[in-house]
C-alpha cells in the first residue's frame, strides 16, 4: 500500500478537486451546502483511507516478521524459506501493472474492498490450520495462503494508487500522504514487536491479527462515501460497478474492440493498457524523476539494511540488534512524516529534495565504518528521519500531476521499479560482502546516492517547478465513453 500517486498539470486539477458523493443531494441543495457536505465526507474519506492503510501495514508487518520463523519452526530449509518470499514478491510486482487497468477504469473501490477481504480470508486460514493442525500446516497450504494473500494484496495496492487523488484537494497533497507515510512508519514500530510477542505466545496470533487488520480495511473502504472512480463525471449511471474484462478495455482500440473477442486479443488489450502507465512515465519529466529516485533510494536502503544484517551477524550479535536498528528507524520515520507537512509549506519542493539528496551521503558513507548496533540504529535513523520530507513532496506532486484515469497504471510502474530494486538489492549486497568486505556495500551506496544527487540537482528545480506536461499521453487510451483518463 503506501500509497498514492499521481495527475497531469493545472488543466487536470478541477478534474479531481471536487470530490464526487455517492450519496449526493437534491438538486434544490444550494452550491454552498454542496461544498461544505462535500469536505465534510472528503475529510472522513481520508480519516477512513488512513485507518486502512495503518491497519494493513500493522497487520502485514506482524506476521510478515513471523512467517520465516514459522517456516524454519517447521522444519524447512533456509531455501524454501527465500523461495516463498521472492515468489510472492514477484507475483505482487507481475500483477501490479495488469490489474492497474480495471482500477483505473472504475472498478476502484470494489477491488479494494473484495481484495481486502480475500487476503482477510487467506491469513485467517493459516491461523485455523495452525490451530487444529497442532502447529503444522501443510507447506501447500501456507504456500497457497500466502499466494492468495499476496495476488489479493496487488490488486489491493494497484488499486489504492489512485485513492489519494479522488479523496483530496491537490493543495491538502502532502498532508494525506504524509498521514499515508506515518501510518507506514508506526506499523514498521509497533508491527514486528507486537507480531513477536503474539508469536510467542501462540503461533496462530499474529495470522489472527493480520486477518483482523485486513477485516477493518474492507470495512474502512466500505464505509468511504466518495466514488473512487476517474470517469464518474461523465458517467450517468451513477454506480461503482466493475465492468468486464471486455467493459473495462472497451474504447481503447484494435483487438479490444468488438463484441466477441478471442482470448488472445483481449490479453493484448490488456497488456497494451497497462503499457499505458509506462508510457506516460516515460514521457513526463516528473514522473521520471520520481522514478529514478525512489528506485535508487529503495535499493540503497534494500542493500544497506542487509548489509548490517550481515555485518553484525559475523560480529556475533544476535537478532535483537537487528529489531533495536528497526526499531530506530522506524521511530525517526515516524517523527520525520509527521514533521513533513509543515516543513512542506515552508520549503522549496525542489530545494527540499536537493537537500535530502545531498544529506544522505555521509549518511551511507558512515555506515562502511559502523560496527555497533547502536551505531546502524542511529545512521539508519537519520535515513529514515530526513527521507519523508522528499518522498511526500515527490508523491504529492506525482499524484497532482497524473490523469485521474492512469493513476493506478503509473503508481504501478513506480512500484514495480522500486520493488524490483529493493528485491534485488540483498543478493548485490551478498555478493559485494562475500568478495570484497563488508564496507564495499556502503561506499558503493554511496556512490549510487552521490549520482542520485547530481541527478536531482540539475533536474529537481526545473521538474519540480513546471510540474507534469504529459505531451506524450497515449492517444489509445482513451475510453469513447466517459472521461476514463
Amino acid at each position: 500500500m503506501g500509497s498514492s500517486v499521481p495527475e497531469t498539470g493545472a488543466s487536470r486539477v478541477q478534474a479531481v478537486s471536487p470530490v464526487q458523493i455517492e450519496d449526493s443531494e437534491d438538486s434544490e441543495v444550494g452550491e454552498v451546502g454542496d461544498r461544505a457536505k462535500g469536505t465534510e465526507h472528503t475529510s472522513r474519506d481520508i480519516r477512513l483511507f488512513w485507518c486502512a492503510n495503518a491497519a494493513d501495514s500493522l497487520g502485514s508487518q506482524a506476521s510478515g516478521v513471523v512467517l520465516p520463523l514459522l517456516l524454519l519452526g517447521l522444519g524447512y530449509s533456509p531455501a524454501v524459506v527465500g523461495l516463498v518470499a521472492g515468489v510472492s514478491t514477484a507475483t505482487g510486482l507481475v500483477l501490479g501493472p495488469l490489474v492497474a487497468v480495471p482500477a483505473d477504469r472504475g472498478a476502484r473501490k470494489r477491488v479494494m474492498f473484495w481484495s481486502a477481504v480475500v487476503s482477510a480470508l487467506a491469513m485467517g486460514s493459516v491461523a485455523v490450520a495452525l490451530a487444529v493442525a497442532e502447529g503444522r500446516p501443510s507447506l501447500v497450504h501456507l504456500l497457497a495462503a500466502v499466494l492468495v494473500e499476496r495476488t489479493a494484496t496487488a490488486c489491493y495496492e494497484a488499486a489504492a494508487r489512485g485513492t489519494v487523488a479522488l479523496i483530496s484537494t491537490p493543495e491538502n497533497l502532502p498532508r494525506v500522504v504524509a498521514g499515508l507515510e506515518a501510518g507506514d512508519r508506526g506499523a514498521l514500530v509497533a508491527g514486528p514487536a507486537l507480531g513477536g510477542m503474539l508469536y510467542q505466545a501462540s503461533r496462530a496470533l499474529p495470522f489472527v491479527l493480520d486477518a483482523v487488520s485486513y477485516a477493518v480495511t474492507a470495512v474502512c473502504v466500505r464505509a468511504m462515501r466518495s466514488n473512487l472512480r476517474a470517469d464518474m463525471a461523465d458517467r450517468t449511471d451513477g454506480t461503482d460497478g466493475t465492468e468486464g474484462a471486455d467493459g473495462a478495455l472497451e474504447g481503447t482500440g484494435g483487438e479490444a474492440r468488438g463484441g466477441a473477442r478471442s482470448v488472445r486479443g483481449t490479453w493484448s488489450a490488456l497488456a497494451a493498457e497497462a503499457g499505458a502507465g509506462f508510457r506516460l512515465v516515460r514521457s513526463t519529466p516528473l514522473l521520471r524523476l520520481v522514478l529514478v529516485w525512489t528506485t535508487a533510494v529503495n535499493g540503497v536502503l534494500a542493500a544497506l539494511y542487509y548489509d548490517a544484517v550481515f555485518t553484525l551477524q559475523e560480529s556475533g550479535h544476535g537478532g535483537t540488534p537487528m529489531g533495536l536498528v528497526l526499531a530506530l528507524s522506524g521511530a525517526a520515520g515516524l517523527a520525520g512524516s509527521l514533521a513533513a507537512p509543515r516543513l512542506v509549506r515552508r520549503l522549496s519542493p525542489a530545494r527540499a529534495v536537493v537537500a535530502v539528496s545531498w544529506l544522505m551521503i555521509p549518511l551511507a558513507a558512515a555506515l562502511a565504518t559502523a560496527g555497533e548496533p547502536w551505531t546502524y540504529g542511529a545512521l539508519f535513523g537519520g535515513f529514515c528521519l530526513i527521507m519523508p520530507l522528499a518522498t511526500v513532496i515527490l508523491q504529492a506532486r506525482a499524484i497532482h500531476g497524473t490523469p485521474p484515469g492512469l493513476q493506478a497504471r503509473a503508481g504501478s510502474v513506480l512500484a514495480t521499479a522500486a520493488g524490483g530494486a529493493a528485491a534485488m538489492a540483498p543478493a548485490v549486497a551478498g555478493l559485494l560482502t562475500a568478495h570484497a568486505g563488508a564496507a564495499v556495500p556502503a561506499l558503493v551506496c554511496a556512490g549510487v546516492l552521490a549520482l542520485l544527487a547530481l541527478h536531482t540537482t540539475f533536474g529537481a528545480k526545473r521538474v519540480l517547478t513546471q510540474g507534469i506536461t504529459a505531451t506524450d499521453e497515449p492517444a489509445t487510451d482513451a475510453p469513447t465513453r466517459g472521461r476514463g483518463a
